[in-house]
């Protein structure tokens, strides 16, 4: 089985260096990564390094500011350096001529989004409007949409947020249980996190496991289960029945998406 861990951070002056994501996947036998550029950083000089000194290995998420003048361009610029995708907020829109044009152009350069917003924002109209214009642009949900999964509020829009499904170039991506599940009180020797919540289940059932793709979020994760617990425990997560099913959640969309 081929895994991808497709929302992993590194830097210099946030986060860990590339050497200690590099030792957690191959301690855990990962064999593909998605750097993914945290917010309020617009320099991907050391995600391009990485990259380049691990050929094949990495693929690379970047963040343009739509707020300057020189956003296409510097999109354009990203996609020539070999960027595979860009990162955006569901409310994200150009101040030019057409508010849509970043993502627009993104489509236009075989480029992927991948989005980062709350439940709310992904549940919104002015989102849903937003994907039905861009039909040839592939979307990747970050985080299961930012769901609350003990919040019955949270939930009942996350229901919303799941006709995104109706869209085919939408895709949703899977964290670990961590981030959905609340930690035991008592760490005891064996890991072990029950997952009642029900959202992965109900995001399988409407985008179906090739739509769907594992990230460890680290090193975020490492404050929660951990790396390794992380993928554990969407690998052996009951919803998976088959292990066609997990070789689609674990790698094979990330694979096709990401072109790996």
């Amino acid at each position: 089985m081929n895994i991808v861990d497709t929302h992993c951070h590194a830097g210099t002056s946030w986060f860990e260096p590339i050497d200690v994501l590099v030792y957690q996947m191959d301690k855990n036998r990962v064999d593909h990564g998605v750097l993914i550029q945290h917010r309020g950083m617009y320099d991907s000089t050391y995600l391009l390094a990485c990259m380049k000194r691990y050929p094949g290995r990495f693929k690379v998420v970047a963040i343009v500011d739509g707020s300057k003048s020189d956003a296409l361009q510097k999109l354009e610029q990203a996609a020539f350096e070999g960027i595979s995708g860009i990162r955006l907020n569901p409310m994200e829109r150009s101040r030019d001529h057409d508010p849509l044009s970043l993502w627009k152009r993104a489509a236009s350069l075989g480029m992927v989004v991948s989005v980062l917003g709350t439940v709310e924002e992904f549940a919104s109209k002015e989102f849903f409007r937003l994907v039905s214009s861009v039909p040839d642009l592939t979307i990747v949900i970050e985080h299961l949409a930012g769901v609350r999964a003990n919040n019955k509020e949270s939930l009942k829009v996350f229901r919303q947020a799941l006709n995104l499904a109706n869209y085919p170039n939408v895709k949703i991506k899977v964290g670990g249980l961590g981030e959905i599940c609340e930690r035991p009180g008592r760490l005891l020797n064996h890991f072990h996190m029950d997952d009642n919540s029900g959202v992965i289940e109900m995001a399988l059932e409407v985008f179906g496991v090739e739509r769907m793709m594992w990230g460890s979020d680290y090193p975020p994760v490492s404050n929660r289960e951990g790396y390794g617990n992380a993928l554990d425990g969407i690998k052996t997560h009951p919803a998976f029945k088959t292990d066609e099913e997990r070789e689609w959640i674990m790698g094979r969309t990330a694979i096709e998406t990401f072109n790996f």
